[in-house]
């Protein structure tokens, strides 16, 4: 009779329609699914904290408070941010003898990016840390940039659409005003008119 095995018993295999390997493989899946869920969240989350790093190095230190006009400028300036490594990226292709775009793929990335923040700018709104408000705009401006502390982060949608009624609101009544000037303008011409016409 052969002498049995000191130490750990061989493992079993599971046969590959049995409940156990059901079981095996849905515990594989979730696993990987809740790998998968944790890579999106940290790259989301870090892609949001190089934006609002990017906003707390825009901010002027005298400011205590912001107004509409002031976040769309700072949001202009962020849209504008790759337009320097675009023009490398034009330059490059611009040379004569190549073939090919270089970086092709990288400009695609970044005009993509520009459309999207820009549709979200022109459309709902973009999400930027609330600065119009005066406490909110201290909370930002005490954070070192430590992502577990987002939640505590006030935003805001800004969107230019306001900003742009105001801008027609206040051309149309300038525009209002030189047409009425115009018809007062008019009126004495006419009078002129009757007046040597009566004569």
């Amino acid at each position: 009779m052969p002498k049995a095995q000191k130490g750990k018993p061989a493992e079993k295999v599971v046969h590959p329609y049995s409940r156990k390997a059901a079981y095996l493989a849905r515990e594989e899946i979730r696993l990987k699914k809740k790998e998968r869920q944790k890579n999106d969240k940290a790259t989301r989350l870090s892609g949001i904290g190089e934006k609002l790093l990017w906003f707390q190095g825009q901010l002027d230190p005298d400011k205590t408070t912001y107004t509409k006009k002031d976040a769309c400028d700072i949001i202009e300036r962020y849209l504008q941010r790759f337009d320097s490594e675009l023009e490398q990226i034009e330059l490059m292709n611009g040379i004569k003898g190549r073939q090919g775009r270089l970086h092709g793929a990288r400009e695609a990335v970044i005009k993509q990016t520009i459309e999207r923040e820009r549709a979200q700018y022109e459309g709902s709104g973009f999400e930027i840390p609330d600065i119009m408000n005066g406490k909110h705009l201290k909370t930002f401006r005490e954070w070192t940039g430590d992502l577990k502390k987002l939640p505590n982060l006030k935003m805001r949608k800004v969107s230019n659409k306001g900003l742009e009624t105001k801008n027609e609101e206040e051309e149309k009544h300038d525009a209002e005003e030189d047409n009425g000037d115009s018809e007062d303008d008019l009126n004495d011409e006419q009078l002129d008119d009757m007046v040597l016409m009566s004569d």
